[in-house]
């Protein structure tokens, strides 16, 4: 699940009710038995039917650069310490788009269909910017793992990067808020700039979910995530929802500043995530920039058309269930995901009968990643790679070669 962020007080519908339908509350209290004492990967669990998304999670990658313009900018700046920043305020300027863009209405936020091996998402944006490509693949089932890789040749802007989610339940029921106890984000981002040779590895924020007492679920972020670029510098960022008593959801605070220096900020930023932030000179407590999401407008992704795309593309694979869910047919959505769940366990008997494994249409399998293992060790970040069934990186030789179908044989 992916966040709808807000306060612990609107977790149910405007007259306090539940916002389980009534018919659902059985499969609902099931539900939440069942996660109780859960802790694993997030696709392992089974959601009762009105609470299923018709997109893949496939798909979530794209939220990266919905502002094109804001994902290049970077690249336009001389000054090292002042692109550092406009990494740091692109990054920060996709959190709304990652955690709440898709469920505005808090308590609105559905469970993602879980993507299969191999299951591709390919898209683009045009813009001022040029044409930003983007390339998303299902590396992995057993963790759920998706690599993706967004680029601007333009530019000369890339970000690679790959994720899984692992999560445990709190035991605990607190006034109408049933929340994970943890929540991680599994894997990283690194962030390139071609005509500075500059590299900017970036971590995943840890969140919450809340509201799933009443069936109105919604992601907080929490704790910190880091950004340490190849320049010098690093970037921390400080997660704060609303408490019980005070704050605004979805806050943030930020600061940048020379690496092993973190007392000595050359920019701060403050906000919202899923709102307005202002950057200001540490010293000076001047603005410097400032991003609102209501002004500068996403820019809508460019897909082909459900008919012309491979059967391995997330929006074909998945039609006839999306159809289904948005209908409320929730037999033909079982019948019609048990049809790829077993055309996937079929796929794995025949590589196993074969001795083979499936072939990664855009990415590879690393054993080390050079420049994860150059930045990570000022912020104390790990590979973990044993959670993510392998190091993935994006092979540019097998997105150049590459053309559809994408099914193996």
């Amino acid at each position: 699940m992916a966040s709808n962020g807000g306060s612990c007080d609107t977790t149910t519908t405007k007259n306090g009710a539940s916002a389980v339908p009534p018919q659902s509350k059985g499969s609902w209290t099931s539900f939440l038995k069942s996660i109780a004492s859960f802790n694993g990967d997030l696709s392992s669990i089974t959601a009762p039917p009105f609470i299923l998304s018709t997109t893949s999670l496939v798909e979530y990658s794209s939220y990266w650069a919905e502002h094109p313009s804001v994902f290049v900018a970077p690249a336009s700046e001389q000054d090292p310490a002042k692109r550092a920043m406009l990494v740091l305020k692109w990054f920060l300027s996709t959190l709304k788009q990652q955690y709440s863009s898709r469920n505005e209405k808090l308590g609105s936020e559905k469970k993602p269909l879980n993507p299969f091996l191999g299951e591709l998402f390919l898209g683009r944006w045009e813009d001022d910017a040029g044409t930003t490509q983007l390339v998303s693949e299902q590396v992995s089932h057993h963790p759920p793992v998706t690599g993706y890789c967004i680029w601007n040749r333009k530019y000369g802007i890339r970000l690679q990067g790959y994720n899984a989610q692992k999560a445990s339940f709190s035991n605990t029921i607190n006034v109408k808020v049933f929340s994970f106890r943890k929540c991680y984000q599994i894997g990283h981002a690194i962030f390139h700039i071609d005509a500075f040779s500059e590299d900017y590895l970036i971590t995943l924020p840890s969140l919450h979910i809340e509201g799933l007492i009443t069936g109105s679920p919604y992601v907080e972020l929490n704790k910190s995530s880091y950004i340490q670029s190849s320049s010098g510098y690093t970037a921390r960022i400080d997660y704060s929802g609303k408490g019980w008593l005070s704050g605004k959801k979805n806050s943030f605070t930020a600061s940048l500043y020379p690496e092993g220096r973190e007392k000595e900020p050359i920019y701060t930023i403050s906000g919202q995530w899923t709102g307005s932030f202002t950057i200001c000179d540490a010293k000076s407590k001047k603005v410097v920039d400032n991003f609102d999401p209501n002004v500068t407008k996403t820019t809508q992704l460019i897909v082909a058309p459900v008919e012309q795309q491979d059967e391995m593309e997330s929006r074909r694979a998945w039609q006839k269930v999306a159809q289904a869910i948005s209908k409320g047919d929730m037999d033909t959505t079982s019948y019609e995901k048990s049809i790829i769940e077993n055309q996937q366990r079929d796929m794995r008997k025949k590589e196993k009968d074969e001795g083979r494994e499936w072939e990664r249409r855009f990415f590879t399998r690393a054993e080390t990643h050079p420049v994860f293992d150059a930045l990570s060790k000022t912020i104390g970040e790990s590979i973990n790679d044993t959670s993510t069934n392998g190091i993935w990186m994006f092979d540019p030789e097998k997105a150049k070669n590459l053309r559809p179908p994408f099914r193996q044989q």
